[in-house]
């Protein structure tokens, strides 16, 4: 398997800005799950393929989702029926077969609040699972059942008895979403890919109307390149109308940014042995098994502020808290929340309709020869989106391209999962862990929990805990770095692991030990150690203020006090 290294990244933009033949087939704009997939997608059809990020895999919206794979059970009341089916599809592909080491069921309870409710609620699941089961692919999960106010009290001890009649209890899935696509990513890079982040895109090159590549600048090293391409694929999400401003003139389509942000509580604040999902007057909210915690989310109100760093209100917070404070018999208080995250959805837009009203299906478009430009959409079904981006790219390449395979590309992790799994106890007796440690590897890394356990085995202090955050090992920061990509203290805290939403502290007493592990493969000297710590605490501090704002452009103010390490 190909190490997302360092001097993998080193090598991926040499190549780049000097391929074989003078220049890539396809370059793709954009690390999140949408760009990494095209990547995928195209080096699976036989392509020449780089792919660039101006920050770190999943720094935008990838990482800052629901963290469900799920066909849109809302969807069905609004009709959109296709994307429902696709949805599920991809969901039971994803379980069965591409990501069964990152993707599994997680069921929900659903609480009526009449008799009259059963019948609709009953009769859109049985529709759910209808076209779950229509699929090409196996559905991957249980079949919805109708329960009893008693049997609903007794999955759900904490709901208030007067908040229900009864219930239903259906299945979705679940993904770690950043940790998802790092491994889209990796799987494509070890299939031929160049992959590089903190790369970014500064112009486009042209021949006449045509782009032929584009110009970028290593903001590691702080120097310039030329990237040429027979196709150049947009994909940078909420940044497209910045991409499209870029190549000049009017776009071919407008992103509207909707934020959505999510709440996490320990696991022990909540008795149930089920997520649940609620109605609200605007959408649904859901209540999110984690591990050992809990995700509550989300919401759904437009944003046009800063697009990298997207900040939750303490309106926002109060108004998670009241919803589902209505259906619990303790109430969740702002001391029991431990991490709070933001996120931008890419909606479509054209339209004064309300964010959550925006379609979540994505469009493809060949503003000029040699670009092509995908937008909106939903992370369950990227794999479809990149195979409609590549398509289009390979109409531009004047045919010839093969199909997309990607249905048959399982992600790296998932080829010996299920071996491994049988194979716990022996694995933790080889490294000198308990088989729990194993465990938890193995439900991040799949087969590849075998080059994390190299790693203890020649330094058995990687396989102790990591100071301050004893859920993870010391060894996943190292490996983070070595084979994840992860090229500095926030992408190890707030996305290789959860660290940053998981622990009360949000990480600040992990921060040094981390850096201290990350220092030597990526050789820092003191004083950008130094830096790095002093940036995440700057950054912890940053977000805690601006979770104390009342309004949208106040807790913007607070959060872009401190900006990306590299200055973005």
């Amino acid at each position: 398997m190909t190490a997302l290294s360092p001097d993998q990244r080193a090598t991926a933009l040499e190549t780049m800005a000097a391929p074989p033949g003078g220049e890539l087939d396809v370059l793709v704009v954009g690390g999140g799950v949408t760009g990494a997939g095209i990547a995928l997608d195209a080096v699976t059809r036989g392509l020449s393929v780089g792919l660039v990020e101006q920050r770190d895999l999943a720094s935008g919206t990838s990482s800052r989702s629901s963290k469900l794979i799920h066909g849109g059970l809302r969807y069905l009341e609004m009709y959109d029926f296709t994307l429902v089916r696709e949805a599920l599809a991809e969901r039971g592909l994803l379980i069965t077969r591409l990501a069964p080491h990152l993707v599994r069921p997680v069921p929900f309870v659903y609480p009526l609040t009449s008799h009259l409710e059963r019948p609709y609620v009953g009769a859109g699941l049985a529709l759910y699972d209808s076209l779950a089961a229509a699929s090409p692919y196996p559905r991957g999960v249980p079949l919805h059942r109708h329960l009893s106010k008693r049997k609903a009290l007794r999955v759900v001890p904490d709901l208030k008895p007067e908040a229900l009649t009864g219930a239903v209890q259906y299945w979705d899935a679940q993904v770690d979403d950043a940790r998802h696509t790092m491994m889209v990513a990796r799987t494509a890079a070890t299939h031929g890919a160049h992959v590089a982040t903190r790369a970014k895109v500064t112009g486009f090159l042209r021949e006449g109307e045509r782009v032929t590549g584009v110009t970028a600048r290593d903001l590691e090293a702080g120097s310039d390149l030329e990237i040429r391409a027979r196709v150049v694929v947009n994909a940078a999400g909420v940044w497209t109308d910045d991409i499209q401003e870029l190549v000049g003139g009017r776009g071919v389509m407008h992103v509207q940014a909707s934020k959505g942000i999510h709440l996490v509580v320990p696991r022990d604040r909540i008795r149930s042995r089920s997520g649940l999902i609620l109605r609200t007057e605007k959408s649904v909210l859901f209540v999110i098994p984690w591990g050992r915690h809990w995700i509550i989310g989300t919401t759904d109100t437009a944003w046009d502020l800063d697009k990298a760093h997207p900040a939750a209100s303490r309106a926002d917070i109060d108004y998670l808290l009241e919803r589902v404070n209505a259906v619990f018999r303790e109430p969740l208080r702002h001391e029991d929340v431990e991490g709070v995250y933001a996120g931008l959805r890419p909606l479509l837009s054209g339209e004064s309709e309300p964010t959550s009203r925006i379609s979540r299906e994505h469009t493809v478009a060949t503003p000029v020869p040699g670009l092509v430009l995908i937008a909106g959409g939903k992370y369950t079904t990227y794999r479809v989106m990149a195979k409609d981006a590549v398509d289009a790219a390979a109409h531009s390449l004047g045919g010839g391209v093969p199909r997309s395979i990607t249905e048959r590309v399982p992600l790296v992790g998932a080829e010996g999962y299920a071996v491994r799994c049988n194979q716990v106890d022996t694995l933790a007796r080889r490294a000198g862990i308990h088989p729990a440690r194993v465990e938890h590897l193995l439900g991040r890394f799949g087969d590849l929990v075998d080059e994390v356990l190299e790693l203890i085995v020649g330094d058995h202090g990687l396989g102790r805990p990591l100071e301050g955050a004893e859920d993870y090992l010391r060894a996943e920061v190292v490996y983070a770095v070595t084979h994840e990509g992860a090229r500095h203290l926030d992408d190890v805290l707030c996305r290789r692991t959860r660290i940053s939403i998981e622990t009360f502290d949000r990480g600040i007493a992990c921060a040094r030990p981390a850096a201290e592990l990350m220092a030597g493969p990526l050789r820092w000297s003191a004083e950008q150690l130094d830096e790095e710590v002093d940036h995440y605490l700057r950054r912890v501090a940053a977000e805690r203020a601006s979770q104390e704002k009342l309004t949208d452009q106040e807790a913007d103010e607070a959060r872009v006090t401190a900006r990306d390490v590299l200055g973005l």
